[in-house]
Protein backbone atom coordinates (compact mmCIF):
# COMPACT_ATOMS: atom_id res chain seq x y z
CA UNK A 1 0.00 0.00 0.00
CA UNK A 2 0.91 3.78 -0.70
CA UNK A 3 1.66 5.99 2.29
CA UNK A 4 -0.40 8.42 3.04
CA UNK A 5 2.26 11.07 2.98
CA UNK A 6 1.41 14.42 0.82
CA UNK A 7 3.92 14.42 -2.74
CA UNK A 8 6.07 16.98 -2.33
CA UNK A 9 4.64 18.47 0.50
CA UNK A 10 8.49 20.10 1.00
CA UNK A 11 8.30 21.57 -2.37
CA UNK A 12 7.74 25.39 -2.40
CA UNK A 13 8.13 25.69 -6.23
CA UNK A 14 4.31 23.63 -6.36
CA UNK A 15 2.47 26.58 -5.43
CA UNK A 16 3.41 28.92 -8.22
CA UNK A 17 3.37 26.10 -11.07
CA UNK A 18 0.92 23.78 -12.53
CA UNK A 19 1.72 20.21 -11.92
CA UNK A 20 1.17 19.86 -15.62
CA UNK A 21 5.08 22.27 -15.64
CA UNK A 22 6.54 19.76 -12.76
CA UNK A 23 8.46 17.05 -14.80
CA UNK A 24 9.21 15.62 -11.31
CA UNK A 25 5.07 15.23 -10.68
CA UNK A 26 3.47 15.02 -14.01
CA UNK A 27 4.83 12.71 -16.53
CA UNK A 28 6.21 13.71 -19.87
CA UNK A 29 7.64 10.45 -20.60
CA UNK A 30 6.19 7.15 -21.13
CA UNK A 31 7.65 3.12 -21.62
CA UNK A 32 5.60 0.70 -22.56
CA UNK A 33 7.14 -3.20 -22.10
CA UNK A 34 6.95 -5.71 -24.83
CA UNK A 35 7.72 -8.92 -23.04
CA UNK A 36 8.25 -11.75 -25.84
CA UNK A 37 11.33 -12.86 -26.55
CA UNK A 38 13.01 -15.98 -29.14
CA UNK A 39 14.92 -16.80 -26.28
CA UNK A 40 15.65 -15.59 -22.97
CA UNK A 41 19.40 -14.78 -22.34
CA UNK A 42 20.96 -16.51 -19.17
CA UNK A 43 22.20 -12.86 -18.05
CA UNK A 44 18.61 -10.97 -18.28
CA UNK A 45 16.27 -10.14 -15.04
CA UNK A 46 13.74 -8.44 -16.87
CA UNK A 47 10.57 -10.13 -17.41
CA UNK A 48 10.00 -11.62 -20.46
CA UNK A 49 7.85 -13.98 -21.87
CA UNK A 50 9.47 -17.38 -24.24
CA UNK A 51 7.30 -19.58 -26.09
CA UNK A 52 4.32 -17.89 -25.57
CA UNK A 53 3.46 -16.09 -29.15
CA UNK A 54 -0.28 -17.22 -29.54
CA UNK A 55 -0.69 -14.74 -26.08
CA UNK A 56 0.69 -11.71 -28.16
CA UNK A 57 -3.22 -10.70 -29.29
CA UNK A 58 -3.93 -11.10 -25.47
CA UNK A 59 -1.37 -9.47 -24.03
CA UNK A 60 -2.20 -6.02 -26.85
CA UNK A 61 -6.14 -6.30 -25.63
CA UNK A 62 -4.63 -5.97 -21.86
CA UNK A 63 -2.07 -3.34 -22.74
CA UNK A 64 -4.87 -1.16 -24.48
CA UNK A 65 -7.20 -1.99 -21.61
CA UNK A 66 -4.26 -0.79 -19.11
CA UNK A 67 -3.59 2.19 -21.25
CA UNK A 68 -7.70 3.05 -21.53
CA UNK A 69 -7.06 4.01 -17.70
CA UNK A 70 -5.80 7.10 -19.01
CA UNK A 71 -9.26 8.13 -19.14
CA UNK A 72 -8.45 10.14 -22.48
CA UNK A 73 -5.00 10.53 -24.39
CA UNK A 74 -2.16 12.29 -23.00
CA UNK A 75 1.00 14.18 -24.49
CA UNK A 76 4.67 12.94 -24.61
CA UNK A 77 7.81 14.15 -25.41
CA UNK A 78 9.45 10.96 -25.14
CA UNK A 79 8.08 7.34 -25.91
CA UNK A 80 10.54 3.73 -25.16
CA UNK A 81 8.88 0.26 -26.21
CA UNK A 82 11.16 -1.93 -24.30
CA UNK A 83 11.44 -5.65 -23.77
CA UNK A 84 11.85 -8.57 -24.12
CA UNK A 85 12.19 -8.20 -27.41
CA UNK A 86 9.47 -5.57 -29.18
CA UNK A 87 10.38 -6.67 -32.67
CA UNK A 88 10.62 -10.10 -32.26
CA UNK A 89 6.77 -9.72 -33.05
CA UNK A 90 5.36 -9.82 -36.61
CA UNK A 91 5.17 -6.96 -38.52
CA UNK A 92 1.10 -7.60 -38.63
CA UNK A 93 1.31 -7.60 -34.63
CA UNK A 94 3.81 -4.94 -33.97
CA UNK A 95 1.28 -2.67 -36.69
CA UNK A 96 -1.39 -3.90 -34.04
CA UNK A 97 0.40 -3.05 -30.61
CA UNK A 98 1.63 0.39 -31.62
CA UNK A 99 -1.89 1.18 -32.89
CA UNK A 100 -2.86 0.74 -29.58
CA UNK A 101 -0.30 2.62 -27.90
CA UNK A 102 -0.62 5.43 -30.18
CA UNK A 103 -4.39 5.58 -29.63
CA UNK A 104 -3.60 7.07 -25.87
CA UNK A 105 -0.25 7.93 -25.68
CA UNK A 106 0.14 11.43 -28.55
CA UNK A 107 3.80 12.57 -29.23
CA UNK A 108 4.38 16.28 -29.15
CA UNK A 109 6.11 18.16 -31.67
CA UNK A 110 10.21 17.11 -31.32
CA UNK A 111 9.46 14.00 -29.39
CA UNK A 112 11.99 11.04 -29.36
CA UNK A 113 10.13 7.36 -30.09
CA UNK A 114 12.84 4.62 -29.20
CA UNK A 115 12.34 0.93 -29.96
CA UNK A 116 14.66 -2.04 -28.49
CA UNK A 117 15.57 -4.37 -31.13
CA UNK A 118 17.40 -7.31 -31.61
CA UNK A 119 19.78 -7.73 -34.67
CA UNK A 120 18.23 -10.83 -35.60
CA UNK A 121 14.92 -10.64 -37.35
CA UNK A 122 14.97 -7.55 -37.88
CA UNK A 123 13.57 -7.35 -41.40
CA UNK A 124 12.54 -4.56 -43.74
CA UNK A 125 8.50 -5.02 -43.07
CA UNK A 126 8.87 -4.53 -39.46
CA UNK A 127 11.15 -1.66 -40.19
CA UNK A 128 8.70 0.05 -42.43
CA UNK A 129 5.79 -0.66 -39.71
CA UNK A 130 8.14 1.01 -36.89
CA UNK A 131 8.75 4.14 -39.31
CA UNK A 132 5.21 4.65 -40.10
CA UNK A 133 3.95 4.88 -36.70
CA UNK A 134 7.00 7.62 -35.54
CA UNK A 135 9.98 5.44 -34.47
CA UNK A 136 13.03 7.93 -34.44
CA UNK A 137 15.03 6.02 -32.77
CA UNK A 138 16.26 2.51 -32.56
CA UNK A 139 18.22 1.05 -29.64
CA UNK A 140 19.95 -2.91 -30.88
CA UNK A 141 21.25 -4.68 -29.09
CA UNK A 142 24.54 -6.15 -30.15
CA UNK A 143 26.35 -6.72 -26.86
CA UNK A 144 29.23 -7.90 -28.99
CA UNK A 145 30.87 -8.71 -32.16
CA UNK A 146 32.50 -12.25 -31.29
CA UNK A 147 30.78 -15.11 -31.68
CA UNK A 148 32.07 -17.04 -28.62
CA UNK A 149 31.35 -14.50 -26.02
CA UNK A 150 27.99 -14.28 -27.79
CA UNK A 151 27.56 -17.69 -26.68
CA UNK A 152 28.27 -17.20 -23.07
CA UNK A 153 25.69 -14.64 -23.03
CA UNK A 154 23.18 -16.86 -24.73
CA UNK A 155 22.79 -14.22 -27.56
CA UNK A 156 21.11 -15.56 -30.57
CA UNK A 157 22.34 -13.33 -33.62
CA UNK A 158 25.41 -13.50 -35.29
CA UNK A 159 28.14 -10.47 -35.38
CA UNK A 160 27.38 -10.34 -39.21
CA UNK A 161 23.90 -9.75 -38.11
CA UNK A 162 25.19 -6.28 -36.54
CA UNK A 163 26.19 -4.33 -39.36
CA UNK A 164 23.39 -5.98 -41.76
CA UNK A 165 20.43 -4.35 -39.41
CA UNK A 166 21.99 -0.88 -38.90
CA UNK A 167 22.26 -0.48 -42.88
CA UNK A 168 18.91 -1.63 -42.81
CA UNK A 169 17.14 0.81 -40.37
CA UNK A 170 19.07 3.34 -41.38
CA UNK A 171 17.10 3.38 -44.58
CA UNK A 172 14.15 4.68 -42.99
CA UNK A 173 15.05 5.63 -39.16
CA UNK A 174 18.46 7.74 -38.73
CA UNK A 175 19.09 7.39 -34.72
CA UNK A 176 20.54 4.14 -34.55
CA UNK A 177 21.83 3.33 -30.60
CA UNK A 178 24.08 0.15 -30.23
CA UNK A 179 24.30 -1.69 -26.67
CA UNK A 180 27.29 -3.66 -25.74
CA UNK A 181 28.17 -5.62 -22.69
CA UNK A 182 32.08 -5.85 -21.22
CA UNK A 183 33.15 -8.39 -18.30
CA UNK A 184 32.03 -11.26 -20.01
CA UNK A 185 33.54 -14.28 -18.45
CA UNK A 186 36.49 -15.50 -21.10
CA UNK A 187 36.83 -11.36 -22.28
CA UNK A 188 40.40 -9.67 -22.19
CA UNK A 189 40.79 -6.13 -23.05
CA UNK A 190 41.96 -6.48 -26.68
CA UNK A 191 38.82 -8.36 -27.53
CA UNK A 192 36.69 -5.46 -26.15
CA UNK A 193 38.85 -3.11 -27.76
CA UNK A 194 37.77 -4.60 -31.13
CA UNK A 195 34.27 -4.85 -30.26
CA UNK A 196 34.26 -0.60 -29.78
CA UNK A 197 36.29 -0.41 -32.84
CA UNK A 198 33.49 -2.50 -34.84
CA UNK A 199 30.71 -0.56 -33.14
CA UNK A 200 32.29 3.10 -34.28
CA UNK A 201 32.94 1.77 -38.01
CA UNK A 202 29.15 1.94 -37.67
CA UNK A 203 28.79 4.99 -36.76
CA UNK A 204 26.34 4.96 -34.33
CA UNK A 205 24.46 8.21 -32.82
CA UNK A 206 24.60 6.56 -29.13
CA UNK A 207 26.89 3.68 -27.54
CA UNK A 208 25.64 2.14 -24.29
CA UNK A 209 28.75 0.07 -22.21
CA UNK A 210 27.00 -2.06 -19.97
CA UNK A 211 29.58 -4.22 -17.17
CA UNK A 212 27.92 -7.45 -17.13
CA UNK A 213 25.81 -7.97 -13.85
CA UNK A 214 25.13 -11.16 -12.43
CA UNK A 215 21.50 -11.07 -11.21
CA UNK A 216 20.35 -13.33 -8.55
CA UNK A 217 18.06 -16.08 -10.18
CA UNK A 218 19.78 -16.06 -13.57
CA UNK A 219 21.10 -18.74 -15.35
CA UNK A 220 24.31 -16.86 -15.72
CA UNK A 221 24.05 -16.35 -11.71
CA UNK A 222 23.49 -19.92 -11.08
CA UNK A 223 26.61 -20.98 -13.66
CA UNK A 224 28.70 -18.75 -11.31
CA UNK A 225 27.45 -20.18 -8.45
CA UNK A 226 28.78 -23.67 -9.94
CA UNK A 227 31.77 -22.21 -10.54
CA UNK A 228 31.16 -23.09 -14.31
CA UNK A 229 32.10 -19.38 -15.36
CA UNK A 230 34.55 -17.07 -13.70
CA UNK A 231 34.24 -13.84 -13.27
CA UNK A 232 36.77 -11.39 -14.19
CA UNK A 233 38.71 -9.43 -12.16
CA UNK A 234 38.18 -5.54 -11.13
CA UNK A 235 41.09 -4.37 -11.97
CA UNK A 236 40.48 -5.98 -15.91
CA UNK A 237 36.99 -4.91 -15.59
CA UNK A 238 38.31 -1.21 -14.88
CA UNK A 239 40.38 -1.14 -17.65
CA UNK A 240 38.06 -2.20 -20.02
CA UNK A 241 35.37 0.91 -18.81
CA UNK A 242 38.45 3.49 -18.89
CA UNK A 243 38.89 1.99 -22.27
CA UNK A 244 35.32 2.42 -23.57
CA UNK A 245 35.59 6.26 -22.06
CA UNK A 246 38.56 7.34 -24.25
CA UNK A 247 38.21 5.51 -27.59
CA UNK A 248 34.40 6.66 -27.31
CA UNK A 249 35.10 10.37 -26.83
CA UNK A 250 38.06 10.49 -29.31
CA UNK A 251 35.65 9.31 -31.69
CA UNK A 252 33.17 12.32 -30.66
CA UNK A 253 31.02 10.34 -28.70
CA UNK A 254 30.81 12.25 -25.18
CA UNK A 255 29.67 10.10 -22.01
CA UNK A 256 26.37 11.62 -20.31
CA UNK A 257 25.74 8.92 -17.88
CA UNK A 258 27.67 6.42 -16.32
CA UNK A 259 27.18 3.90 -18.77
CA UNK A 260 26.14 5.95 -21.78
CA UNK A 261 27.59 7.98 -24.52
CA UNK A 262 26.44 10.29 -27.22
CA UNK A 263 27.59 12.12 -30.30
CA UNK A 264 26.08 15.76 -29.58
CA UNK A 265 22.33 16.11 -29.95
CA UNK A 266 22.05 12.09 -29.30
CA UNK A 267 21.45 11.74 -26.14
CA UNK A 268 18.50 9.44 -25.27
CA UNK A 269 15.88 11.77 -23.53
CA UNK A 270 13.78 9.21 -22.25
CA UNK A 271 16.26 7.68 -19.75
CA UNK A 272 17.44 11.65 -19.19
CA UNK A 273 14.01 11.44 -17.41
CA UNK A 274 14.70 8.32 -14.88
CA UNK A 275 18.33 9.75 -14.51
CA UNK A 276 16.44 13.00 -13.35
CA UNK A 277 14.50 11.13 -11.04
CA UNK A 278 11.33 12.89 -12.92
CA UNK A 279 8.15 11.31 -13.31
CA UNK A 280 7.05 8.80 -15.78
CA UNK A 281 4.24 6.43 -17.12
CA UNK A 282 4.93 2.60 -17.28
CA UNK A 283 2.64 0.49 -18.91
CA UNK A 284 2.49 -3.83 -19.29
CA UNK A 285 4.39 -6.22 -17.86
CA UNK A 286 7.02 -5.29 -14.88
CA UNK A 287 6.71 -1.98 -15.95
CA UNK A 288 7.60 0.92 -13.52
CA UNK A 289 5.36 4.05 -13.10
CA UNK A 290 6.25 7.04 -11.33
CA UNK A 291 3.54 9.31 -11.03
CA UNK A 292 2.79 12.51 -8.72
CA UNK A 293 5.50 10.94 -6.25
CA UNK A 294 4.09 7.68 -5.82
CA UNK A 295 5.93 4.62 -7.78
CA UNK A 296 4.40 1.62 -8.65
CA UNK A 297 5.27 -1.54 -10.64
CA UNK A 298 3.13 -3.86 -12.58
CA UNK A 299 3.15 -7.91 -12.01
CA UNK A 300 6.21 -9.51 -13.67
CA UNK A 301 3.76 -12.62 -14.60
CA UNK A 302 2.39 -12.39 -18.15
CA UNK A 303 -0.90 -14.53 -17.25
CA UNK A 304 -1.47 -12.60 -14.07
CA UNK A 305 -1.09 -9.03 -16.14
CA UNK A 306 -3.55 -10.22 -18.78
CA UNK A 307 -6.21 -11.25 -16.45
CA UNK A 308 -5.93 -8.32 -14.12
CA UNK A 309 -5.85 -5.68 -17.04
CA UNK A 310 -8.48 -7.37 -18.69
CA UNK A 311 -11.01 -7.68 -15.46
CA UNK A 312 -9.89 -3.76 -15.08
CA UNK A 313 -8.32 -4.91 -11.61
CA UNK A 314 -4.95 -2.88 -10.40
CA UNK A 315 -2.16 -4.25 -12.64
CA UNK A 316 0.51 -3.27 -10.00
CA UNK A 317 1.79 -5.44 -7.11
CA UNK A 318 4.21 -2.83 -5.65
CA UNK A 319 3.08 0.81 -4.40
CA UNK A 320 5.15 3.23 -2.28
CA UNK A 321 4.86 6.61 -2.14
CA UNK A 322 8.09 8.18 -0.06
CA UNK A 323 8.08 10.98 2.59
CA UNK A 324 10.25 14.12 1.52
CA UNK A 325 13.60 13.62 2.45
CA UNK A 326 14.09 9.65 1.44
CA UNK A 327 12.53 10.85 -1.89
CA UNK A 328 15.33 13.85 -2.11
CA UNK A 329 17.70 11.00 -1.33
CA UNK A 330 16.67 8.44 -4.09
CA UNK A 331 17.08 11.52 -6.58
CA UNK A 332 20.85 12.51 -5.52
CA UNK A 333 21.97 9.11 -5.78
CA UNK A 334 20.25 8.65 -9.48
CA UNK A 335 21.41 12.04 -10.47
CA UNK A 336 25.00 11.38 -9.59
CA UNK A 337 24.82 9.15 -12.38
CA UNK A 338 24.66 11.74 -14.82
CA UNK A 339 27.98 13.88 -16.01
CA UNK A 340 26.31 16.92 -15.25
CA UNK A 341 25.44 15.53 -11.35
CA UNK A 342 23.52 17.70 -9.48
CA UNK A 343 22.14 20.81 -9.89
CA UNK A 344 21.82 22.92 -6.66
CA UNK A 345 19.38 25.09 -8.23
CA UNK A 346 17.18 22.40 -9.45
CA UNK A 347 17.75 19.94 -6.68
CA UNK A 348 16.41 21.90 -4.35
CA UNK A 349 13.14 22.97 -6.76
CA UNK A 350 12.49 19.63 -7.42
CA UNK A 351 13.02 18.21 -3.71
CA UNK A 352 12.84 21.02 -1.35
CA UNK A 353 16.14 20.07 -0.16
CA UNK A 354 19.57 21.88 -1.06
CA UNK A 355 21.72 18.88 -2.16
CA UNK A 356 24.35 19.87 0.98
CA UNK A 357 21.67 18.92 3.37
CA UNK A 358 21.30 15.61 1.77
CA UNK A 359 25.00 14.96 0.93
CA UNK A 360 25.87 16.64 4.47
CA UNK A 361 29.82 15.32 5.36
CA UNK A 362 30.10 12.71 2.81
CA UNK A 363 30.87 15.76 0.15
CA UNK A 364 33.44 17.27 1.86
CA UNK A 365 34.58 13.83 1.86
CA UNK A 366 34.53 12.70 -1.68
CA UNK A 367 35.12 15.97 -2.92
CA UNK A 368 38.64 15.59 -0.70
CA UNK A 369 38.91 12.43 -1.89
CA UNK A 370 38.78 13.70 -5.69
CA UNK A 371 35.69 11.34 -6.16
CA UNK A 372 33.24 14.30 -6.58
CA UNK A 373 33.70 18.08 -7.54
CA UNK A 374 31.86 20.91 -6.62
CA UNK A 375 31.71 24.15 -8.35
CA UNK A 376 29.30 25.61 -6.80
CA UNK A 377 26.78 25.33 -8.74
CA UNK A 378 26.63 21.43 -9.60
CA UNK A 379 27.98 18.32 -7.84
CA UNK A 380 29.28 15.94 -10.02
CA UNK A 381 31.54 12.88 -10.14
CA UNK A 382 35.43 13.34 -11.32
CA UNK A 383 36.39 10.42 -13.78
CA UNK A 384 37.87 8.74 -10.86
CA UNK A 385 34.38 9.01 -9.16
CA UNK A 386 32.97 7.38 -12.39
CA UNK A 387 35.28 4.69 -12.18
CA UNK A 388 34.38 4.04 -8.38
CA UNK A 389 30.42 4.73 -8.71
CA UNK A 390 28.81 2.37 -7.19
CA UNK A 391 31.38 2.93 -3.69
CA UNK A 392 31.12 6.78 -3.58
CA UNK A 393 27.13 6.02 -3.66
CA UNK A 394 26.90 3.42 -1.23
CA UNK A 395 29.35 6.25 0.83
CA UNK A 396 26.40 9.10 -0.15
CA UNK A 397 23.68 6.01 1.13
CA UNK A 398 25.25 5.78 4.59
CA UNK A 399 25.46 9.58 5.30
CA UNK A 400 21.89 9.90 4.13
CA UNK A 401 20.33 6.98 6.23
Amino acid sequence: MARTVTPYAACDCVASHSVAELPWIWPRAAYVHVPFCAHHCGYCDFAVAVGQDDRIDDYRRALGAELSRLGEPKRVETLFLGGGTPTHLSARHLDDLLRAIRTWLMLEPGYEFSVEANPAGLDEDKIRVLADHGVSRVSLGAQSFHVGLLRVLERDHRPEDVPRTVERVRKRIDNVSLDLIFGVPGQDLAAWQADLAEALALNPAHVSTYGLTYEKGTRLWKQRQRGEIRALDEELELAMYTAALDRLAAAGIEQYEISNHARPGFRCRHNQTYWANEAHFGFGVGAASYVRGVRRINTRDLSSYIRKALASEPTHFQSEELPPRERAVETAVVQLRRIEGISRVRFQSQTGFPPDAILGAALSRLVELELLTDDGDNVALTRRGRCLADAVIQEVMKVCV
